[in-house]
């Protein structure tokens, strides 16, 4: 299964919540995180025809690479494979007891191990204590945690695990001063559930940062999102499954393929 030779990755280094995000990487791949480096080796491609079509989504380096899809919360190796196959940027594992995609970092270790290095293995938690990182990362080595933002400013993370911060959406939401240099998670106020967040509020952040919008997206509405908000990135996972906890990797591979066909447009 192989994907893309130049996949955007997630956060390898955001240590300093404030960093910015450059470009390059290992084998050719994008790396972000090193706002130092957008002058160097690792600045960021001149913008493709491609890229010039999405002018008007926000922050200009944003302009030159494609959409950031994530499937989030994988229980199952068939939508693994089904998330790889389609091309997804990166894949969810869910270590929050309550939600009935949890696993134990051993069955997520198995899950993910046919996830090729292109392909971002995300620890999604809500908001962990330290020693339930600790022991999370101990046991699955993910390359990026994704928690509440709040939240996971006060953790130790190790250098090589990368950020994403989850914003949720509300009426006293302030979109005029919201700032964030590094790729973050805008949804609803309860994930998991299929709730989507403003997609007014989503567009207005989309101008100002690099984010990734999620809850309440599913093959058939996720092309009017990307045209609409035009983020950096979508995710999903309730809108992909079958029953609850249970991916439909048909519903996989057609949301993939619809946000692609959106971006594109």
């Amino acid at each position: 299964m192989r994907g893309p030779p130049e996949r955007r990755r997630l956060p390898d280094d955001c240590r300093e919540r404030n960093r910015g995000c450059g470009a390059g990487g290992r084998a050719g791949r994008r790396r972000l995180g090193r706002p130092a480096d957008r002058d160097g080796p690792d600045a960021r491609e001149r913008p493709t025809e491609a890229g010039r079509r999405h002018a008007g989504r926000g922050p200009p380096e944003k302009a030159a690479v494609s959409l950031f899809v994530k499937i989030c919360g994988a229980t199952r190796p068939d939508a693994v494979e089904a998330a790889v196959e389609a091309g997804a940027d990166a894949i969810g594992f869910n270590f929050h007891p309550p939600s009935p995609r949890f696993l134990s970092p051993r069955r997520a270790t198995a899950l993910a191990g046919p996830v090729p290095a292109h392909v971002q293995r995300v620890a999604v938690m809500l908001r962990p204590q330290q020693s339930e990182w600790d022991e999370v990362f101990e046991g699955f080595r993910p390359d990026c945690l994704q928690a509440d933002a709040d939240c996971l400013a006060t953790l130790r993370l190790p250098d090589e695990v990368g950020r994403l911060p989850v914003y949720r959406d509300h009426e006293q939401f302030d979109t005029d001063s919201f700032s964030i240099e590094i790729p973050c998670l805008f949804e609803s106020a309860v994930s998991g559930q299929g709730q989507p967040p403003s997609w007014e509020r989503a567009a207005l952040l989309a101008h100002r940062a690099s984010i990734m919008l999620a809850g309440g997206l599913d093959p058939e509405n996720v092309g009017e999102a990307v045209r609409r908000v035009r983020p950096w990135g979508v995710d999903v996972s309730s809108g992909v499954e079958s029953s609850s906890g249970v991916k439909d990797p048909r519903r996989v591979r057609a949301f993939i393929h619809a946000a692609r066909k959106a971006d594109l447009a």
